[in-house]
């Protein structure tokens, strides 16, 4: 397995970024992955790695990168309950920065990187995230319809009452969807919304609760982790992207 960090030149600067891919001499489909709101720390650089062993290049960018590289704040090696309000509490302000021009400047920028890259086959990419980074990824794959084939998202704020309206996240999404929802963020009846608007949007797509899960069920150095639930997560990633960029 190789590991690397990078220097992605963006309109704003330069995003820092780790990048996992196999070792064999190859070209590798693409996939973007954008962190939950914690940021690249050792747990989103395994789960790189992990997707990587399946045979593609996973680029993750430090969202934060305007705020200075990765780690932007300091955290706890297992991030509990306790610790959540400090946290947040310095987080949120570059969350808020995070403005949606931000995210689709930066997007392209990442794509642009990511399809560049020696290491990566020509065509279609794949674009997954975490928590916050969930939502980023349906951004990205909406503005980017004829270049992102696929889509994840885990644990992400991605429902029919989307603060940016449901209808500008779904209008002209091409991709094949996969959202995993945790059983504390969203309501059956608020799952039956997304679907819907899902539905009507033409999409193709899977979207469930994953049940018995709190928010953040991907993330081994948070309470929230749930073993089961991260692999339903890979047994439904894999054969996304399986199907998609190599089928």
């Amino acid at each position: 397995m190789h590991t690397t960090t990078l220097l992605i030149p963006t309109a704003d600067g330069r995003a820092d970024a780790f990048a996992a891919f196999p070792d064999h001499d190859e070209r590798h489909p693409g996939v973007l992955m954008y962190a939950d709101g914690f940021g690249i720390r050792p747990v989103l650089r395994e789960l790189a790695r992990e997707l990587a062993g399946h045979g593609y290049y996973v680029l993750v960018p430090n969202l934060f990168y305007r705020h200075g590289p990765a780690p932007v704040i300091e955290l706890p090696d297992h991030i509990g309950e306790e610790d959540r309000p400090a946290v947040f509490a310095r987080l949120m302000p570059l969350i808020e920065a995070h403005t949606t021009e931000r995210v689709l400047r930066d997007a392209e920028a990442y794509l642009r990187f990511l399809t560049t890259r020696p290491e990566v086959s020509p065509g279609p990419v794949a674009v997954t995230g975490y928590c916050i980074g969930g939502l980023l990824a349906m951004r990205t794959a909406a503005a980017h319809p004829g270049q992102v084939a696929a889509v994840a998202g885990f644990h992400g704020p991605v429902g029919a009452d989307e603060p940016d309206g449901t209808h500008r996240l779904l209008s002209g999404l091409t991709a094949r969807v996969h959202l995993g929802h945790a059983e504390t963020d969203m309501t059956p009846e608020a799952l039956g919304r997304l679907n819907m608007a899902l539905d009507t949007a033409g999409v193709d797509y899977t979207s469930e609760i994953y049940p018995g899960t709190v928010h953040g069920f991907t993330m081994a150095d948070t309470d929230a982790f749930d073993p089961a639930a991260l692999q339903l997560h890979w047994d439904r990633l894999i054969p996304l992207l399986d199907r998609t960029l190599t089928g």
